[in-house]
């Protein structure tokens, strides 16, 4: 089982001067699943090397047990530390793709264009897709080969207009999570704000906000073990 993260190379948040990234926990608790399941999991980003880490998810109040473990592990330091360009990798080699979020994404994965081919390329040969987050961000421009968006009439979710007015970015981010998948024609759904909640809908996989990125990566494993993707 082949899984590929990719990871934002994004620091900037806006024009505030703060920093943003990816969010720890939504690398640390998927890569664990996929790891603890014996996948081989290869870690991309736009300008690879090490993607730049939102600062407050490393903060005492972020912390989880995948994040702890996270802090103890040389290896995925390491690998995480030494992401391989996404212009480089040949989806063809992965059963599955995920994207952790942050606020990162919104502003560079969702407009690259390899990201955004190898999102079509994989949809269109049945390939697991799956993001979390602000993540599903990245779906704001892949089309089907039809030219219609790859959400389009598919169940979906995301970061919620809501959660972002909770934290004080909405007028800072270049677009809304939640607004982009129903403009890209998806069926919206969400829990409460912060609590997990993962849509499946086929191949398509999303989670709403951080504490949903475990139990995305626990459906990738369980859509890929039913039917693992033709070679």
């Amino acid at each position: 089982m082949n899984i590929l993260m990719v990871l934002t190379s994004h620091d900037q948040l806006g024009n505030t001067g703060k920093k943003t990234g990816f969010w720890l926990e939504e690398f640390a608790a998927p890569y664990y699943v996929f790891k603890d399941a014996g996948a081989n999991v290869v870690v991309a980003s736009p300008q690879g090397g090490q993607p730049p880490l939102d600062p407050k998810s490393d903060q005492p109040d972020a912390q989880t047990d995948a994040t702890r473990r996270f802090a103890q592990d040389k290896a995925a330091q390491e690998l995480l530390g030494n992401t391989v360009l996404l212009s480089s990798v040949d989806w063809e080699e992965f059963d599955a793709v995920f994207y952790p979020g942050g606020h990162g994404p919104l502003w560079d994965l969702s407009e690259d264009q390899d990201s955004l081919t190898m999102i079509q390329s994989m949809t269109s040969a049945g390939r697991v897709v799956a993001a979390v987050c602000h993540a599903p961000g990245v779906f704001r421009h892949a089309k089907k080969h039809d030219g219609r968006s790859i959400v389009e009439g598919k169940r979906a979710t995301g970061f919620t207009n809501t959660e972002e007015e909770a934290v004080g970015l909405t007028k800072v981010v270049p677009f809304l999570v939640e607004d982009s998948l129903k403009k890209g024609g998806a069926i919206y759904e969400r829990g409460p704000d912060w609590a997990p909640y993962v849509v499946v809908d086929g191949r398509l996989i999303t989670g709403q906000n951080p504490a949903s990125s475990a139990p995305a990566a626990e459906e990738v494993l369980k859509v890929l073990r039913k039917e693992p993707p033709v070679h």
